[in-house]
């Protein structure tokens, strides 16, 4: 039954839908502890994946992959169900406050995408991969007998009730490092997913950290993937993740970001508290022209930049394209032949940009407007903008040879096995300017996007390009997929030590259980 008030649903929150203890069925069964289970009302809800959280939160790393390979081939559960799994043993044991922990769960979704874009033999590999990496981190911090989240009290929650703007009391709440305050207040929200989700906005808002936006949005989708009745346990992971920032700043007695003060000094110059959005399209040239602005001012004057362009009409779709454009050079505009792969500026920058549109689209108005002044300010995630030229350079197009669309794609696929990121731009952008269609060049990258590690950052990079090419107009969409090429050449091989010779960790396992090539 869902909740239609705000004393019901906090009621629900105290009584029931977050305070049914983990079962001890499977891990009897299995020969594994219950202590977890034995918590009882303390932890929250698992519902109806309550066997597969138990499942992945006590099955040894090791033993894991033959267990869902089975469930999987014989019909016993589904990618979706694990993925929703793995996402509920995430959130119960990190919080949103593990490096890998939220790595992991940023590309939960990425995964169960990608593996829809693979034959049905490989299909659960990408989540397979994902889900082995969720294990192996929740056994390195204890597996089951460690919990993050538990049942909040409903009676606190109500005590809590603030007046005033509470999206502003949440970010409070944050600042000072009230990790309880900000839970509870969340919770008062009501049961309506979109409406907790904009009250977060201004704690989401309030500070640049590329991991904050992006699992801001992943987990906003993982409420879709689970549904309201798990929205809550999903959501208050953000208010950790923010306080822990914070505490994280204190601790290290760094100043407070600029933007804090800079926006809503924007949004009063420009008039944009209230501002009805624009829907104008001012055109290719003009859109280039910002995302330079963007990519190449300093970062107050990339903030102001799009202040000033929806305060003029234009569309918040065209400001957002245009931050993923100036994003995309960092990619394509970095110099030598280093990484460029993992917490690189330009990945960083463009999976947060990515994450920024999708929450502008969806976001209150005066929530799209601010967060797409802070996108723009956080795309400049380098001091000063790279000037070594875009690749592929000449010196790069000189080394491809062949013009036919199948050889460009097998001189791209050589390049990436030998790290060679200025011949695999070189031949993908080859490939596009000679009119090939792009789904080859992306089943090309999806292979290497499941079968390499990325430094944690492979599926939702990928997915990120992906994404971003189908929202970006015809004469610039291209780059995306060239910067997609060099980022996978620089992909292939490290582990997320950066050390060579390795495939993802239990992507061969999993192949070989599937019955697949490796």
């Amino acid at each position: 039954m869902v909740p239609n008030t705000r004393r019901r649903f906090l009621s629900d929150v105290g009584g029931g839908m977050l305070a049914v203890g983990l079962g001890a069925s499977l891990a009897n069964d299995l020969g594994f502890s219950t202590a977890f289970a034995e918590q009882g009302a303390s932890s929250i809800s698992f519902g109806e994946y309550e066997g597969l959280v138990e499942l992945l939160r006590n099955t040894p790393v090791e033993e894991l992959q033959p267990v869902l390979a089975r469930k999987l081939l014989n019909g016993e559960t589904n990618l979706r169900q694990l993925t929703a799994a793995g996402a509920l043993a995430n959130a119960a044991t990190f919080g949103g406050c593990d490096y890998v922990g939220f790595h992991t769960a940023m590309a939960m979704l990425p995964a169960l995408e990608m593996s829809g874009q693979l034959s049905t033999g490989r299909g659960p590999l990408p989540v397979l991969k994902v889900l082995y990496r969720n294990s192996q981190q929740i056994q390195s911090v204890g597996g089951a007998s460690t919990t993050t989240l538990h049942a909040l009290d409903a009676l606190e929650a109500v005590e809590h009730a603030a007046e005033g703007d509470l999206g502003e009391n949440i970010r409070a709440a944050c600042r000072s490092v009230d990790v309880s305050l900000g839970e509870n207040l969340l919770a008062t929200v009501g049961d309506s997913p979109l409406d907790s989700f904009n009250a977060l906005q201004p704690a989401m808002q309030d500070d640049l950290n590329v991991h904050r936006f992006v699992f801001a949005h992943r987990t906003y989708g993982l409420v879709g993937l689970l549904g309201k009745e798990f929205s809550y346990s999903l959501l208050r992971q953000c208010v950790r993740f923010c306080a822990n920032h914070e505490q994280n700043r204190i601790d290290g007695n760094h100043p407070e970001s600029p933007i804090r003060t800079l926006v809503p000094k924007l949004l009063d110059q420009y008039k944009l508290a209230s501002v009805k959005l624009g829907k104008r399209d001012p055109g290719d040239a003009a859109v280039d022209q910002l995302c330079q602005t963007v990519y190449a001012g300093s970062r107050e004057a990339a903030a102001e930049a799009v202040a000033e362009a929806l305060a003029d009409g234009i569309a918040p779709e065209v400001v957002g394209e245009a931050i993923s454009l100036a994003s995309n050079l960092y990619v394509l505009r970095q110099g030598g032949n280093g990484r460029t792969h993992g917490d690189s500026a330009g990945v960083h920058s463009s999976d947060a940009t990515n994450a920024w549109r999708n929450m502008a689209r969806i976001a209150s108005p005066q929530h799209a407007v601010s967060g797409l002044i802070v996108a723009a300010y956080h795309a400049g995630v380098q001091s000063s903008p790279f000037q070594t030229p875009p690749y592929p350079t000449d010196e790069h197009r000189a080394l491809v040879k062949v013009v036919d669309a199948k050889q460009l794609l097998l001189e791209a696929e050589d390049a990436i096995r030998q790290n060679d990121q200025g011949r695999a731009a070189a031949a993908i952008q080859i490939y596009g300017d000679n009119g090939h269609a792009v789904e080859p060049v992306f089943e090309l990258m999806l292979k290497y996007a499941v079968s390499e590690d990325g430094r944690l950052h492979g599926e939702k990079y990928y997915h990120t390009v992906r994404e971003e090419y189908r929202t970006t107009r015809a004469a610039f969409r291209w780059r995306q997929v060239v910067g997609l090429a060099r980022v996978t050449a620089s992909a292939y091989g490290y582990n997320r030590e950066d050390k060579h010779g390795f495939r993802a960790a239990g992507y061969e396992e999993a192949c070989q259980l599937l019955g697949v090539e490796a």
